[in-house]
């Protein structure tokens, strides 16, 4: 079957690991025509907008995206063109697995769990002003439809992918309105779900327990700022965020893409790291139905860390980005032929 699936380079050392990405899912064999779309920073310059009409008309029409990563400013400039993407789409479910890979030195090398992150609402809502000078205030909305769908998620993923747990996060101690009707909506959903374990943890105490004893979660459902700080915590336990894939997922479409940011100190160099991207692949891959070729990538991946010859230097090795990329086509090619 082939597929038509919105490519977006992104900046910095986007378009390096989108190459390398692509590269690599070409060479299980899958049948893709990318449709090359921009957005942010090269898109304002050229349409005037950082969102341009037909990048969303693209996603909307091939109902799939491959995302490279893109440059928000801090404190100033344009908003986040990764938030404004999720709204136009209304992609509300951010699922990032979170899993060690061999011979990568972390905390935990057995942790194997899954984050799933309400993405259009809470805090992200962007509802801010000036109360008076020298006082902001910022409006956090938390709704029943949002978390209710975001808890149905995150149970139908569990139930999906042999799951046996899902954590629900909140501060509903003290946020008894806002993150108790998300907790309320939580625990109406687990009632469909009597097969799945259900559970919560306030969200300091799921801090200090993922730092102590991570291998207690399974499936985690959180608010957008929760879940944004918590993913990028469980990355760190794994090695960081250049080993963190990500998707972001609702009725219209799917935006799969690394977490991590655009890397300007090192764009152009050919030595960035586009394994978050190809992790983020591999999930594109399973999204689409084109499970063999997910299984492909995923396991040519483990091969190259396994053999730890090949890796970038950001993990202690030499491989640059291309050379990293060959080195899971060969393994691709050797898996294919040996199977055949």
């Amino acid at each position: 079957m082939k597929h038509t699936i919105t490519l977006i380079p992104g900046d910095g050392i986007g378009p390096e690991i989108v190459a390398a990405t692509v590269r690599v899912i070409e060479a299980t064999g899958v049948d893709i025509e990318w449709e090359t779309q921009i957005l942010g920073a090269q898109a304002h310059e050229k349409y005037g907008t950082t969102i341009p009409d037909q990048t969303i008309e693209s996603i909307r029409k091939n109902k799939v995206a491959l995302k490279g990563p893109q440059m928000t400013p801090v404190g100033k400039g344009f908003t986040s063109v990764n938030v404004g993407l999720r709204k136009n789409l209304d992609l509300y479910a951010n699922v990032r697995p979170v899993k060690a890979l061999p011979n990568v030195p972390c905390r935990y090398p057995e942790l194997d769990l899954v984050i799933v992150r309400e993405n259009t609402e809470d805090l992200y809502a962007g509802l801010e002003h000036v109360v008076v000078p020298g006082v902001v205030e910022s409006i956090k909305i938390i709704t029943e439809k949002a978390s209710t769908r975001i808890a149905k998620y995150a149970f139908e993923y569990a139930r999906d992918n042999g799951r046996k747990k899902v954590t629900a996060v909140h501060k509903a101690n003290i946020m008894k309105l806002s993150d108790g009707l998300f907790l309320e909506c939580f625990y109406n959903q687990a009632k469909l779900f009597p097969d799945i374990e259900a559970d919560d943890k306030i969200i300091d105490n799921c801090c200090m327990q993922l730092v102590m004893r991570p291998e207690q979660f399974d499936v985690m459902v959180l608010e957008n700022l929760y879940g944004d700080i918590v993913s990028d915590l469980c990355a760190g336990l794994i090695g960081g965020l250049g080993l963190a894939p990500g998707a972001n997922i609702g009725e219209l479409g799917a935006v799969f893409e690394a977490v991590h940011g655009s890397a300007p100190d090192i764009a152009g160099q050919g030595i960035a790291n586009p394994t978050a991207l190809m992790l983020s692949a591999i999930q594109m891959l399973n999204h689409i139905g084109e499970r063999d070729a997910a299984a492909k990538l995923h396991d040519a991946i483990l091969a190259v860390f396994a053999d730890g010859t090949s890796i970038t230097r950001d993990l202690g090795g030499t491989a640059k980005t291309n050379e990293f990329a060959r080195a899971i086509e060969d393994k691709i090619k050797a898996n294919s032929a040996a199977t055949a």
